[in-house]
């Protein structure tokens, strides 16, 4: 699903304009990015997931083209933790 899929979506259920869907849709992931990039760094909401900031450390990997050792720089990523009760062998896919 891409943004303009999820803002479909989104007025679709709460029965919106799309133009107001996207207002919202946007709105709530500018709030989920600037919290992850400045703010506390987490996002939990419950009976969903976790949304949280971790730390990569440097590493040593392989150019494939060349087969020559490279260092990967530490680096900060977004990871997600779904929900126990958010799980896709509790839903059923047509």
């Amino acid at each position: 699903m891409n943004r303009t899929q999820l803002i479909d979506a989104v007025a679709e259920r709460a029965e919106l304009s799309k133009s107001h869907a996207a207002k919202y849709v946007n709105a709530i992931l500018g709030v989920m990015a600037d919290n992850l990039c400045e703010g506390d760094y987490e996002i939990a909401i419950p009976d969903f997931g976790r949304f949280s900031v971790k730390h990569v450390a440097e590493r040593q990997g392989v150019n494939p083209a060349t087969g020559e050792k490279i260092t990967i720089e530490a680096r900060d990523k977004v990871v997600f933790k779904a929900s126990d009760n958010l799980s896709i062998f509790s839903r059923k896919h047509v």
